[in-house]
């Protein structure tokens, strides 16, 4: 079941928006898959990406099947299970391992320090499944080399350790079946975002020992509600105030997991990527806790939503929800959610028109084909890619940017997230000194997630870029560039982009990474 409280400053336009859905039987024509909701330019794309309200019943057959190779698989000893992928491959496994309290190893980056640990933690227990929906993903098409260069030198068969998870037909699925590797085909019709209950979603949480089963029980006992044309339907009235909100320019949702299972990393990119573009959208803001600066105090756009929790809390717009609901349940909840705020919105919540521009960017500094911009200065260790010629006055300078009105700050690290995950909390520090929601993302795994709002969604957001020096690179089998190389010309690539879209950007690239580390606590800590 789900339970949801509303706190509504405008209850009239509510109450119109919810009577216009039910007459207009928008939530069961989601159910049917009827591709024409969000109009007539959304109609390719979206007749292609609603299989996913059928996933309940449509991947119980996998339940038995997963199980079936998890059994496998612990009799042979290999219990140590690490999931290769981005975006909607990585994130519901990782909240759907993380709510079930069963280990696994989620390797979402190209910076070489965090692979290089992964490869070698625990390898002759080690079973790796590869995720992705296109079959091209270059991160994870890295991370699959590294694997199989290591499982080779260990005289391992990478056939008998590498479980593949990809969209039939793609590059992947080809190159993995003339390897000899296990394949799971999921559903071409469903989005990476909405992928949480196909195989992308079951077959790394099944494998590391999560009860997929009662997942999948938890969103068909729901779905009846999620789909029904009737006023208590839950979808229908947290995708409305997700709505209602955005057209009177409150368009932050600011989201406090009560949990502590991560699901709003999970809701973070369904939102972002689902809304953002067209200029417009709903920024996800993700904080540990209600007392978290952003939710308290809160800012007069924001949305604040607490899981978990039986009452709404108190919001300076007025607009907030509490909800308690299995994660199955949870899950399809958003899902439905987002693709009726999109529709008030006015957007299609199936395409992601921004994200390749980063990606190509980066390839093309990645084959020589572009030059990436020298450093403007140099202070105390750190290079200063953007105005000023200290560490302090090129942050001020950035901050100084912030519309106070309507603004954000995004910072994005592009780091080692495992060995640096304390630095995470520069968020409260940041959120605290600007007084604006602030976001905090580790690349390259955002880029996947919140990277589509940042350059086609509300163009209202300044952009903090840490990157730093590895402690040592690591060669990409089979590829003539390196990890290193590989996450600088993402980063350098993202912010091109950016800087094109007018947005600002200031890179901080840290030559000793601990030490960096501690400049910037104490600098961002400053006064404004």
């Amino acid at each position: 079941m789900i339970a949801l409280a509303l706190s509504i400053p405008d209850q009239n336009q509510f109450d119109t928006l919810l009577r216009d859905a039910i007459e207009k039987r928008v939530a069961s024509r989601i159910e049917n898959q009827d591709p024409t909701l969000w109009g007539p330019e959304a109609v390719s794309e979206a007749k292609i990406r609603l299989s996913w309200t059928q996933l309940a019943t449509a991947s119980r057959p996998l339940v038995a099947e997963i199980a079936e190779l998890r059994s496998q698989l612990t009799a042979r000893g290999l219990d140590h299970v690490v999931l290769c992928g981005m975006g909607g491959s990585s994130l519901a496994p990782e909240v759907i391992c993380d709510q079930a309290g069963v280990p696994l190893t989620v390797l979402d980056s190209s910076q070489p320090d965090m692979v290089r640990a992964a490869v070698t933690d625990r390898l002759e227990r080690t079973v790796v499944v590869v995720s992705s929906k296109s079959g091209g993903t270059v991160e994870t098409d890295s991370q699959r080399r590294a694997y199989e260069q290591a499982f080779t030198d260990a005289g391992i068969d990478p056939a008998e350790r590498i479980i593949v998870v990809t969209d039939p037909g793609s590059p992947l699925d080809e190159e993995a079946s003339s390897a000899g590797y296990r394949v799971f085909r999921a559903d071409p019709h469903v989005g990476g975002r909405y992928s949480a209950l196909t195989a992308f979603g079951l077959v790394p949480s099944g494998l590391a020992g999560a009860d997929i089963g009662a997942l999948l029980d938890s969103a068909d006992t729901a779905s009846a509600a999620l789909f029904a044309d009737k006023t208590d339907n839950p979808a229908l009235r947290l995708g409305i105030l997700m709505g209602a909100a955005n057209q009177h320019r409150v368009d932050k949702l600011v989201i406090a997991d009560q949990t502590r299972h991560g699901v709003g990393n999970w809701i973070e990119q369904l939102v972002a990527e689902s809304t953002g573009k067209e200029g417009l959208g709903i920024l996800p803001v993700v904080v540990p806790f209600e007392n978290a600066v952003n939710f308290n105090p809160s800012s007069a756009d924001s949305i604040l939503v607490s899981i978990g929790s039986d009452s709404p809390p108190e919001a300076q717009s007025g607009y907030s929800a509490a909800i308690e609901a299995e994660l199955g349940a949870q899950m399809l909840l958003w899902e439905t959610a987002v693709v009726i705020a999109g529709r008030i919105i006015g957007i299609d919540p199936f395409d992601q028109p921004d994200v390749e521009s980063a990606k190509a960017a980066a390839r093309e500094l990645l084959s020589g084909g572009g030059e990436e911009p020298a450093a403007d200065a140099t202070d105390d260790g750190i290079d200063i890619f953007g105005t000023g010629s200290t560490v302090d006055g090129a942050v001020r300078a950035l901050l100084e940017q912030i519309d106070l009105e309507h603004g954000y700050l995004s910072v994005q690290v592009y780091l080692d997230r495992v060995t640096h995950a304390d630095f995470a909390g520069v968020r409260e520090t940041l959120a605290e000194r600007v007084g604006r929601p602030v976001t905090f993302g580790w690349a390259p795994r955002f880029l996947h997630s919140t990277g589509q709002y940042h350059k086609g969604g509300t163009p209202n957001g300044v952009f903090l870029q840490i990157t730093g020096e590895p402690v040592e690179d690591l060669a990409v089998p089979g590829r003539d560039f390196t990890f290193g190389s590989f996450i600088d010309s993402q980063a350098a690539g993202d912010a091109e982009v950016l800087r094109e879209h007018g947005r600002p950007v200031l890179r901080l690239h840290l030559h000793d990474v601990p030490q960096g580390l501690e400049t910037l606590r104490d600098v961002l800590g400053r006064d404004r």
